[in-house]
């Protein structure tokens, strides 16, 4: 048998798509995948910088791994916290035989010192339009964009995923018919602005026409993380064309002080305006957001405008997190540090009454029929709920995996739903 690879993916689904072309190479050499890391010869992980939490679950995955490792393997460390911390990671990790940032082969052994992202240059292997292979879910990701123009005050993505940088349409429909999924799901760090980083090629708006043509290739077409200010109302009705009507909006908060501190665009009457817009056009909309609590300079009456405006927008699913100072951020040099202890009373608040929301919005499609994609045995989903993010529906297990089903709604169990076959 030839060499075999693990490789582990942490952090977004953008991360996850790389990680599927980084095994698209590792198969283009004739090496095989195992799902048991102390059988493979080469070790893979792909890493999350974005927060404080992430980057010690990535070193806590890499000193778990190195200790599974059978002697003579090779254990190379990719991704965000790669590229952000090269140097310093490859110094302070001396058990890993490579440190490789972005458009870096892994399976070719190489000195661990990494070149700065600012003065790197154009990677050799370009993850962003490599090949992948068929997808094993009825479901995928496809990223369209890498990148980030934007200069929101607490995120460092920018510093190491580089400005926005737009796929040709051609290739992102090359890639959606390799995959042969039912759904596709499109991901990038600024969706909605795809195509603005190319003005005499694409240009601004270039996101409604890719969803057409995504549309046209698959059943449902599904895009995360959309920034509101480029919610358009051509972007919206071309979602709802798409046979989800799901938007996951990027809001971090409802508060316009708060929000131009953040370096963001908006506030909460803005967002409620068009959350009742999109569900005057389609009252099945489902709706996602995340917000971030803690924020330097956050005030009690600022939280009180957040609780208000979850209580009003009653959005089927919301994540709330914890402000984490980032290098290199806006952020970091602001005043106002809230304190720990306050911050998470926030977030228990928040979460609570969230919880409460998404149950009874459950609760409500008690009696509803859906159409459903099963993803596994027993387990389903419908244009309700994104794939590993939100909550799923439990269906009977004969139900054939990665088709589409007629169900009705029989009990609901907080996020998760149960429905029998008609």
């Amino acid at each position: 048998m030839g060499q075999r690879f693990y490789v582990e993916t942490l952090g977004c689904p953008k991360n996850q798509v790389d990680s599927d072309k980084l095994v698209g190479t590792l198969l283009a050499d004739g090496m095989t995948a195992t799902d048991d890391a102390s059988a493979a010869d080469l070790v893979v992980v792909n890493t999350c910088a974005f927060i404080e939490e992430a980057r010690k679950e990535s070193i806590d995955t890499i000193l778990a791994l190195e200790e599974q490792r059978k002697d003579g393997a090779r254990i190379v460390v990719t991704g965000c916290m790669a590229e952000r911390y090269g140097a310093e990671l490859a110094e302070a990790l001396p058990e890993v035989d490579q440190v490789a940032g972005f458009g870096v082969p892994v399976n070719v052994p190489a000195g661990k010192k990494l070149i700065p992202v600012s003065t790197a240059p154009i990677p050799t292997l370009d993850l962003l339009n490599l090949p992948r292979p068929k997808s094993a879910s009825p479901w995928a990701y496809v990223k369209i964009a890498e990148g980030c123009d934007r200069s929101c005050g607490f995120c460092a993505i920018p510093s190491f995923r580089g400005p926005q940088r737009s796929r040709d349409v051609s290739s992102i429909l090359a890639e959606v018919e390799q995959l042969e999924a039912k759904e596709i799901v499109l991901v990038a760090q600024d969706l909605a602005s795809y195509g603005k980083d190319r003005p005499d090629e694409l240009g601004a708006g270039s996101i409604v026409p890719l969803v057409q043509a995504v549309s046209g290739l698959v059943p449902w077409t599904r895009l995360l993380y959309l920034y509101p200010s480029d919610l358009t109302d051509e972007l919206i009705d071309a979602i709802l064309a798409s046979n989800v009507p799901y938007f996951d909006l990027s809001l971090q908060h409802v508060s316009k002080p708060l929000l131009r501190r953040m370096r963001r665009w908006g506030d909460g009457q803005r967002f409620l305006q068009r959350i009742a817009d999109i569900r005057q056009r389609d009252p099945q909309a489902a709706f996602r957001s995340n917000f971030i609590v803690g924020y330097p300079g956050e005030t009690e009456e600022d939280h009180d405008q957040l609780l208000a405006f979850v209580e009003e927008a009653q959005l089927d699913w919301c994540g709330f997190f914890a402000y984490s100072p980032e290098d290199g951020t806006y952020a970091m040099d602001l005043d106002g540090t809230v304190d720990p202890h306050l911050m998470n009373e926030r977030l228990a608040e928040l979460r609570e009454m969230q919880d409460d929301i998404t149950a009874a919005r459950s609760d409500a499609t008690i009696g509803d029929t859906l159409t459903v994609l099963v993803d596994e045995p027993g387990v389903a989903r419908s244009t309700r709920e994104a794939p590993e993010i939100d909550g799923i529906v439990e269906v009977p297990t004969h139900l054939a995996v990665g088709e589409f089903h007629q169900v009705r709604v029989v009990d609901a169990m907080g996020p998760d739903r149960v429905a029998d076959s008609l």
